[in-house]
């Protein structure tokens, strides 16, 4: 169905491979806890993120921050624990829900192993229709904490890249993250300078701002079905 394919595009990654080198550089320290970044999906659709800040998972600190999005009939809730001093996921929940689907989907990653175990269910989490463990040589990532790995980076010079490897149900996907350009771009939210990140092969393109707190303005989704996503709204409570 076209929708559901949206939504694969609008996670453009469900898990992503990150260097032992690259996790090792030196990060900015951002507290993005309490932030609200609202965004619009075209064609038609929108998505809110929200970062709770720190909780308890099965007795390890996590972060955690929730996507909620809609186009048209179909909505998408999704919860990603992680860990604040790496960025790299624990454990992400979702709820996929419309007229035509109800999808109950888990990832839950290993970073010694480099496994992630992907999980379907439907009627809640009565009936599993999938489980498939995928294995790499480096700790995953997840597309939502990539863009926080992304949002603590020292200044970026022009050239830098990722190294990254996608995997989807069946296989793995290689691609290089690069920084390419930084421009001056205008999306509903206002006008940023910002770092233009682009796919190698061509399959997305991120925006962050460059100045703090390194917003995520514009992503760009190429494909059968293609996406943009653009930045709304952003609002900061942390007391």
């Amino acid at each position: 169905m076209k929708i559901n394919k949206i939504f694969i595009g609008l996670a453009i990654v469900l898990t992503v491979f990150v260097s032992n080198d690259l996790l090792k550089a030196e990060t900015v320290n951002y507290d993005f806890t309490g932030e609200s970044i609202q965004y619009g999906v075209q064609p038609v659709g929108k998505s809110e993120y929200k970062n709770l800040g720190s909780v308890d998972l099965k007795g390890a600190k996590a972060g955690l921050v929730t996507i909620k999005s809609k186009i048209l009939f179909v909505e998408v809730a999704e919860r990603v624990f992680y860990d604040p001093e790496t960025s790299l996921p624990y454990k992400t929940e979702r709820i996929n829900s419309g007229l035509w689907i109800k999808e109950y989907r888990t990832e839950e990653y290993d970073q010694n192993k480099f496994t992630v175990v992907i999980k379907k269910f439907k009627r809640g989490k009565l009936i599993k229709v999938m489980e498939k463990t995928i294995k790499t040589d480096g700790p995953i990532q997840n597309m939502n904490t990539l863009l926080l790995y992304l949002r603590k980076q020292p200044d970026l010079k022009i050239g830098w890249h990722l190294a990254t490897k996608v995997p989807n149900e069946l296989e793995l996907t290689e691609f290089d993250l690069k920084l390419i350009s930084i421009d001056e771009i205008i999306v509903p939210g206002g006008k940023f300078q910002a770092y233009h990140f682009k796919s190698v092969p061509d399959t997305f393109e991120i925006w962050i701002d460059k100045s703090g707190p390194r917003i995520p303005l514009k992503i760009r989704i190429k494909g059968i079905v293609s996406c943009t996503i653009l930045m709304k709204g952003y609002s900061l409570h942390n007391n």
